[in-house]
């Protein structure tokens, strides 16, 4: 029996396990921390096959620019002296373009759906990750806004989503939890949620069952090359042999791409949640507000906010309170009933969202390291993405055809 090792223990290598070990592989996973926080637990748990548009596009960098002047925007470039931030922004600046957007809408839009079909899968076994399918609200209060919006559903809708387009008066039909302040919105009914600290629980069951070894707390320090394959992994509780090596490490890709003489051009991109306990009332359909791009989630009792894109480095551990401040205000403009406070920093979550500079994810067997599969660079979409991934992971080392075309998801 073949033995994948996976480093990295979020979402997507866990999901890269259960595909691989349901093949009969021997899978054992390593993950530097202890698994309970972390992209895959404090994210807005949204499924959106709606999210057809890559990060690098057309107006990008202009309107990146304006906001880098805002301490509350959105979207913001952390400046400093770094040749990987360089070479970051001069690829970025490549891809965002109308062709690269063209291309890649179809390969996200294919990869969703089939990640939404298997999270459907999921719930047949077991549904304590409160899986729902109310669709998502892109809300927006400015003219300007609209068009955009309404543009994006029009494309979402020619690549065969459901999608309507609302007034303000058919928003405040459909969202019954509380009032919204806004002129108009377009609804994805394609779109899902679910509970993702709950689903990360399901998850690891799932793999114990499968008898999935999973060595938390375990630092990758090398690997041991011969002939162009892995043959073994180096940690800090001893070396592992293994046939097949799985990089799924996120934002801290790059650096273990380093330790197996391979560049992987990602950047952290920064965000922040906080999630509000037992609130009576809240918005019952999942939202995004869209001046603010601000994430607004209704997990079963609770309510999750989250936004901002910052991007940074990963030893960028300081919560900026300016971005949370922006969160809240945008809440509290949409929804002006909800009079939402300023978390303290210990109810303050962040994380970092594992960037490249074409805005799409990489899920491709490496070119020189023979035994080498990288599943990294999901941005916003880790966990929308992740039970895809997985599986395209398994075809991948299985060698078989894969279930959705992988060419734009190259390194």
């Amino acid at each position: 029996m073949k033995k994948v090792s996976i480093i990295g223990g979020g979402i997507i290598g866990l999901c890269s396990a259960y595909y691989l070990a349901k093949e009969g592989y021997e899978v054992v996973v390593f993950d530097k921390s202890d698994m309970t926080d972390g992209c895959s637990y404090g994210n807005a748990g949204m499924i959106v096959p709606s999210h057809i548009i890559p990060l690098a596009q057309p107006g990008m960098i202009a309107q990146g620019i304006k906001w880098m002047f805002d301490s509350q925007s959105p979207f913001y470039v952390k400046p400093r002296l770094s040749s990987d931030l360089a070479k970051w922004g001069l690829q970025f600046y490549k891809h965002a373009n109308k062709q690269h957007v063209e291309k890649a809408m179809p390969a996200l839009c294919n990869l969703s759906l089939f990640s939404k079909e298997l999270y459907e899968d999921f719930t047949k076994e077991n549904d304590s990750f409160f899986y729902e399918k109310k669709g998502l609200l892109m809300l927006y209060k400015t003219e300007r806004t609209g068009e955009e919006i309404i543009h994006e559903g029009e494309l979402a809708a020619s690549f065969g989503l459901e999608v309507d387009f609302l007034s303000k008066d058919e928003v405040t039909k459909l969202e019954k939890g509380t009032r919204t302040d806004v002129i108009g919105g377009v609804h994805y009914k394609s779109d899902a949620h679910l509970y993702p600290q709950k689903f990360m629980r399901f998850l690891k069951g799932e793999l114990d069952k499968l008898n999935v070894k999973i060595y938390n707390r375990t630092l990758v320090e090398d690997f041991v090359i011969k002939n162009n394959s892995v043959t073994e992994i180096i940690t800090d509780i001893g070396p592992f042999k293994t046939d097949e090596v799985v990089l799924a490490t996120g934002s801290w890709s790059p650096e273990i791409a380093k330790k197996l003489h391979r560049s992987i051009s990602i950047l952290p991109g920064k965000g922040y949640s906080f999630t509000l306990q037992d609130t009576k009332q809240k918005p019952s359909i999942p939202a995004i507000l869209c001046e603010g791009k601000v994430a607004v989630t209704p997990m079963n009792n609770d309510i999750r906010f989250g936004g901002t894109m910052e991007i940074t480095h990963t030893n960028d551990t300081q919560i900026n309170k300016n971005r949370v401040q922006g969160i809240v205000n945008s809440i509290n403009e949409f929804y002006p009933d909800l009079k939402i406070e300023m978390p303290e920093e210990k109810e303050t979550w962040f994380g970092f969202r594992p960037c490249t500079p074409s805005g799409m994810p990489i899920i491709t067997r490496d070119k020189k390291i023979k035994n080498l599969t990288l599943a990294t660079g999901h941005a916003m979409m880790g966990l929308s993405l992740a039970p895809a991934t997985g599986k395209l992971v398994s075809e991948i080392i299985s060698e078989k055809t894969t279930s959705v075309n992988t060419e734009m998801f190259q390194l």
